[in-house]
This record gives C-alpha cells, sequence and structure tokens, in this order.
C-alpha cells in the first residue's frame, strides 16, 4: 500500500510541475519564442534562402589582352555557361580588381597578349582566374566555368589536328575513358540541402536550451520551487521536479522536432529518403539528451540573459563540431572530444545517414547509442544540480525565517 502510495504521490508532484512549467512557458514570452516562433519560423527562413540550392549568372568582368576571335571565343563561351554572366570588360588588371573591390563583379579573366599565338604554335596558353574567396560558391562557379570551356576548346583542337577518319575515331581519341559524375545524396549539389538538415537538427538543441535556460532563470528570480516539495520528502523532490519539467518539454519538441526533421524538409524538396521508424528511434534520445543537458545548462548560468549570449556564441562552432561542414577525420582528437558532450554532435550524423542517406537504425547504431547514453549521464547531473539548489533554496528560507523570528523576539 505504501508503494502505491508513494507512486501516486510522485505523479501528482509531476503532474503539478509538469502543469506549471507549461503556465510558465505561455507566461514567459522570452520561453515561447525560443519554444515555438523560432522553431516554426527560423527554419523557412533559412530554407527559402538556400531554396536556389546553387548560384547562377555570377558576374564576371574580362581583360582580354588578345584581342583574337579565339579569345573571344573563349569568352561567349562562358558567358553562355549557366553559372557565369559576363558583365564587362576591363581595361587591365587594376580597373578589374576595382570593379571587384566595389564588388560589381565577383572575379574576372585574364586573357594574355599571346593566348592566340601560343594555341597557333601548339603551345600551352595560360587563362588567370581571379576570384572573391569570401564566398566558396561564387568561388566555384567563376573557376569551374573557365575549366570547363578550356577543356572543351582544348578537345575541338585536338580533333582538328588529329585528322581521323570518323566521329567514333574522334571520340575515342579524345576521350578514351567516359567519366559519368552521379552526385548521390545531394542530385543538385545544392547548397542548402548539403547544410540545412544539420542547421534543423541543431535549431532543436539550441532553442531547448535557451528556453530551458530562460525558464530556469525566471524561477531562481522568483524562487519559484523554494517550497513545491515539502522538506519531509526533500530525498524524492529533485527526480519529481526534473521529470515534470522534462515531460512538459518533451510534449512541445515532440511537435516541434516533428515539423522540422519531416515537414520542413520536404515543403522545400530537400532530399529525404528514409523512413520514419530509425527517424523517430533516433529523435526520442536525442530530444530527451537536449531537455537534461538543457537542465544541466540552466543551473551553470545566474542570469537569464547569459544563457542567450552563451549559446548564440556556441552556435557556429557546434555545427562545425557536426563534422557536415569539415570532414570528421580531420577534425583534431581534442575538439572531436569536446564534440561528444553535445547532443547535436551525434543527432546531426544520425539524422543525415537516414534522412538523405536512408540508412537504418543499425547503421546509426553507434549515434544511437550515445545518444542514449547522453540523456542518462545528463539526467543524473540534472538530479544532482537540482537537489543542490533546492538545497541551497532550503537552507537560506530557514535562515531567512530563523532571522524573523529573532527580530521578533
Amino acid at each position: 500500500m505504501s508503494i502505491f502510495h508513494n507512486f501516486k504521490e510522485a505523479l501528482q508532484d509531476c503532474c503539478y510541475i509538469w502543469r506549471e512549467e507549461m503556465k510558465q512557458v505561455v507566461k514567459d514570452e522570452g520561453v515561447l519564442i525560443f519554444f515555438i516562433l523560432v522553431p516554426l519560423l527560423y527554419p523557412l527562413l533559412y530554407s527559402w534562402i538556400y531554396n536556389n540550392e546553387v548560384v547562377r549568372d555570377v558576374p564576371v568582368a574580362v581583360v582580354d589582352q588578345s584581342h583574337s576571335s579565339l579569345s573571344r571565343r573563349f569568352v561567349r563561351q562562358c558567358d553562355a555557361s549557366p553559372d557565369v554572366r559576363v558583365l564587362c570588360y576591363a581595361t587591365d588588371i587594376d580597373e578589374a580588381r576595382m570593379l571587384m573591390s566595389r564588388q560589381v563583379v565577383k572575379g574576372f579573366y585574364v586573357l594574355p597578349s599571346d593566348f592566340d599565338t601560343n594555341v597557333g604554335r601548339l603551345q600551352q596558353s595560360v587563362v588567370s582566374v581571379y576570384c572573391d574567396m569570401s564566398l566558396m560558391l561564387t568561388y566555384k562557379a567563376i573557376y569551374q566555368t573557365a575549366q570547363t570551356v578550356a577543356m572543351d576548346m582544348g578537345t575541338e583542337m585536338k580533333v582538328q589536328l588529329g585528322q581521323y577518319y570518323t566521329d567514333r575515331d574522334a571520340l575515342v581519341g579524345t576521350s578514351p575513358l567516359e567519366v559519368s559524375a552521379v552526385p548521390i545524396y545531394n542530385p543538385t549539389g545544392g547548397y542548402g540541402t548539403f547544410i540545412l538538415p544539420a542547421v534543423l537538427i541543431l535549431i532543436i538543441q539550441q532553442t531547448l536550451v535557451l528556453g530551458i535556460g530562460l525558464s530556469a532563470g525566471t524561477a531562481r528570480e522568483r524562487n519559484r520551487y523554494r517550497n513545491l516539495i515539502p522538506i519531509s520528502r526533500h530525498h524524492r523532490g529533485m527526480f519529481r521536479i526534473v521529470g515534470g519539467k522534462a515531460l512538459a518539454y518533451f510534449m512541445i519538441y515532440a511537435v516541434m522536432a516533428t515539423y522540422l526533421t519531416l515537414v520542413v524538409p520536404r515543403l522545400f524538396r530537400f532530399t529525404s529518403i528514409g523512413h520514419w521508424q530509425p527517424l523517430l528511434a533516433v529523435m526520442i534520445p536525442y530530444i530527451l539528451a537536449c531537455i537534461f543537458f538543457g537542465m544541466v545548462v540552466s543551473c551553470m548560468v545566474r542570469y537569464r540573459e547569459n544563457v542567450m549570449l552563451l549559446i548564440v556564441f556556441a552556435s557556429v562552432p557546434l555545427l562545425f563540431l557536426t563534422g557536415v561542414s569539415w570532414p570528421q577525420s580531420n577534425i583534431p582528437g581534442f575538439w572531436q572530444g569536446l564534440s561528444w558532450l553535445f547532443p547535436s554532435t551525434f543527432g546531426v550524423r544520425a539524422y543525415i545517414r537516414i534522412n538523405e542517406m536512408g540508412a537504418t537504425l543499425s547503421d546509426v547504431g553507434l549515434e544511437y547509442h550515445v545518444l542514449w547514453l547522453q540523456a542518462l549521464v545528463y539526467f543524473i547531473l540534472a538530479c544532482l544540480v537540482y537537489r543542490y539548489q533546492m538545497y541551497v533554496a532550503r537552507r537560506d528560507a530557514l535562515g531567512r525565517r530563523d532571522m524573523v523570528k529573532a527580530a521578533s523576539l
């Protein structure tokens, strides 16, 4: 009978904490923004920005020092490509650099004065490519266009000089090995399909930590949990507080995570070939790990504004540490070890493999088990830090009560 009574009592306490936390989420504008508005609107903003996937018609200038028919042909073919648009001609390199510094163009080509002469003598000629390296997508478009046009012109000249008898002989002579490039998992080669899945998973962690931090800061300022659990049950109160709060956050982010991982990629037609069963299996421990991680972080900052500065500062490094924008094998060991502390590292890797590569749960077994381990470890840490905060709150409350009694005497 006592076991049933304790279970009923614990369930009532958890429900009470859950109800109070849900009220706090609704009443606190800052928490409501990070829990609801940011997960709903931020992915749409990112997706619309990257919806074109690739850059087209990058403006370039041309410094044609050859003024020959061959140089004009090279420029026409570059301009005819989908990635580059020849905006203007510059008289010299200094003028082209000035145009690029004013961001009128993103790069320029320099065709030397001996361009046509060297080609006519069957000597190698050099086309200089100057690119703005501040944006890799424009650099890729400018450089690859010049490279492709140069290779096509070289092939045509080789055919003319080879004196092949048939078109088949010319094809075999100029291209004996045909290479067919088929991009997998990212058919369009787009930047949005490449980076957005990692951003979506990172948004879950960052907004959860921000919202929990703001809520904990408000509770700390109001000392809301000081008398929430009777002192006679203080040794069990920490589990009930952590469980009740986690239940409130999990209910909210079960909906938000579904929207972020299933709706947004399909809304903007990003690659989504994974099944929902392994995705659900990974998202449950990931959300729990993020919740308990956010609780631990919220207890380490004193004021609610500090958690915003901390999380905003850490967002870009955490994206790099996932191994999406930089190969995981090339990340130094220290930083790889540091990345294991964050649920986003394994959540991003598992989600990309499932949703974009069609992996099964067994294929992401390492990430899946590590997420459950993180959820367990951060749950224990959250209970410990909440217990310490409860102890400090009760000690301060008893101290103030003794001071009031002493003053009244």
